[in-house]
């Protein structure tokens, strides 16, 4: 089936000022698998890798196998808290308000810098990149609001972008449930539950996409380290990265990407709008291009 959650954050800053459209995706993740509809969703979006920042035990291992034989690149960049226990860690529990939100994505940024370095190296490679975690939300949020403001798009449109989530969260938490077999406050966005056996207690500001939370997100890791730059510098990611991930994002024009005729892309006539694989994507007919918690 389609992605949930799926979309161009280029798409709240709409003229292309700070980011061309057609670079970076988010999306929430594969549900149940990546199956030949998602795939041929990919690559008409000339999506070249996938970062995937859920944790072992929240992937499948066959979520993103379609896509790899179809030669995506998956990036594996885990951003966990240090409690590991994404619904019943203190530092998930202890969220009450919005602002706890953002302050908590600054602690998990902080927490993972590995992750974060792997999921921007692969974001400014060449080709478009998915960026995705359980829901699409909050890693995922958080990790695009830092390659947004990288490239010099305003608070406000990065919060913009961040708020588009709460449409799809009905959906989003209705699979969330279904895969890891819980319910989820008894499906009530906003509700923190009664926290009987079986129906974690979600914090509310989980079950929500605040618009306050990505911005004091934004906030705390200025205040904690200057700009998003110099966090991803701490976090090991190379100048050139940086660089390359900005010049990407200002580039007017991108030359067209040959990819791959594997054997098992041929296999799958399903993955072309056609009969047969057209392996050669335009970022000037589509949106972009191919190669290479649960928290909601």
């Amino acid at each position: 089936m389609p992605l949930l959650n799926f979309r161009d954050p280029a798409s709240a800053d709409p003229r292309g000022e700070r980011i061309r459209p057609g670079i970076l995706f988010r999306s929430a993740q594969p549900d149940p698998v990546a199956d030949a509809a998602t795939v041929r969703e990919l690559y008409t979006h000339g999506i070249r890798v996938i970062v995937d920042l859920r944790s072992p035990d929240e992937r499948g291992d066959d979520d993103w196998a379609a896509a790899e034989e179809a030669g995506i690149t998956v990036v594996r960049a885990p951003i966990v808290p240090d409690d590991t226990d994404a619904i019943a860690g203190p530092g998930i529990a202890s969220l009450r308000t919005s602002a706890d939100l953002g302050r908590f994505y600054a602690d998990l940024a902080a927490s993972a810098p590995t992750a974060v370095a792997d999921a921007v190296r692969a974001a400014a490679g060449p080709g478009a990149a998915l960026l995705h975690c359980a829901a699409g939300k909050d890693r995922t949020g958080l990790l695009v609001a830092l390659l947004l403001e990288l490239a010099g798009v305003s608070d406000d449109k990065i919060a913009d972008d961040y708020v588009r989530t709460a449409t799809a969260l009905p959906e989003i938490l209705a699979a969330l449930a279904t895969r890891h077999r819980i319910a989820l406050n008894d499906g009530a966005v906003g509700d923190e539950g009664d926290g009987v056996a079986g129906r974690p207690a979600v914090p509310a500001p989980l079950l929500q996409a605040p618009r306050e939370a990505i911005e004091v997100f934004l906030e705390t890791m200025r205040a904690r380290h200057g700009s998003a730059e110099a966090f991803l510098l701490g976090c090991g990611v190379e100048a050139a990265a940086i660089d390359g991930f900005r010049a990407k994002a200002a580039a007017e024009a991108v030359a067209e990407v040959v990819l791959p005729a594997t054997a098992a892309a041929a296999r799958r006539p399903a993955l072309s709008v056609t009969a047969a694989p057209q392996p050669v994507f335009s970022a000037t007919s589509s949106p972009s291009r191919p190669a290479g918690e649960p928290h909601s």
